[in-house]
């Protein structure tokens, strides 16, 4: 079911409110580009926009992890889910999180910069010039601290650029599978700003540090602007896969459990078989 409007909205239409009534901070608004309204991806859900899904992305994985990705390819094929942890409604966390499959929205206060995602954790951006937090408890979109640039020399910002660490698991790059090392040291860094041809374009710049990853790994994603959005809310409450030990099933229509993959046996249900005495 799909609802109008979202907590994580009202919470952060609250916090403007609440600013706008509150003393001038230290930082003048005006300084920050204006990248309000809702943003929508320009691209298609693979995570290089320029290539195409699974191997035709192309990923510099470590033969390890590329052996990883062709179980998860081949456990598709088969009907399977293959390492696609989402399946089971789990965050997209980062940066997956940032091919944004539903609209986000962002909101630039001196301190933090907001992206509110459907069916996702809010990302928050800390830009105060705080330190990496020494306990910090992991998160799916992890840590995220960022510096505003003004590269054009002109008085305002312009460039935002953001480095994210502290993320937690399982998470990957794609609905394919592609994977990112279970050892969740992932560091991603960005750069975004809006593209200088068309201020409704937002352009972020994506590098992904990972020891799955034989490289470096980066991308270019591009997101319009839709100035009158409407907003859905999507909490992936009509979820019909159900995962049992290590193995993916689908819930029918009339309510039955069914395979997913020919020849799949059913899962075991000694404890529903036992004799009570």
């Amino acid at each position: 079911m799909h609802h109008r409007t979202s907590i994580a909205a009202f919470a952060l239409a609250a916090l403007i409110a609440a600013s706008a009534t509150a003393p001038a901070p230290a930082q003048d608004i005006s300084k920050y580009p204006d990248w309000t309204a809702q943003w929508r991806r320009m691209h298609g859900i693979q995570w290089d926009p320029g290539k195409p899904p699974a191997r035709g992305q192309q990923a510099p994985l470590t033969p390890e992890y590329q052996a990883l990705f062709e179980w998860s390819l081949a456990d598709q094929a088969a009907g399977g889910q293959g390492n696609n942890p989402r399946v089971n409604c789990l965050p997209h966390g980062m940066p997956r999180v940032m091919t944004s499959t539903y609209p986000m929205e962002i909101i630039v206060l001196p301190k933090t910069t907001y992206m509110i995602f459907e069916n996702q954790p809010v990302r928050r951006i800390f830009t105060d010039g705080r330190d990496w937090p020494k306990d910090a408890e992991p998160g799916f979109v992890g840590v995220s601290l960022g510096t505003w640039i003004d590269e054009d020399g002109d008085g305002s910002y312009d460039t935002l650029e953001v480095e994210t660490r502290g993320m937690t698991g399982p998470r990957n790059f794609e609905a394919s599978g592609l994977p990112l090392h279970k050892d969740n040291a992932t560091v991603v860094k960005e750069r975004l700003y809006l593209d200088q041809a068309n201020k409704d374009v937002l352009v972020d710049e994506v590098t992904t540090i990972d020891n799955a990853l034989t490289r470096p790994w980066t991308v270019t994603k591009r997101y319009r602007r839709e100035h009158k959005p409407i907003w859905f809310e999507n909490n992936c409450e009509d979820n019909h896969h159900v995962m049992i030990g290590k193995d993916n099933y689908f819930v029918s229509a009339d309510g039955y459990l069914m395979p997913t993959k020919k020849g799949q046996a059913p899962p075991d249900l000694k404890y529903f078989n036992q004799v009570r005495k």
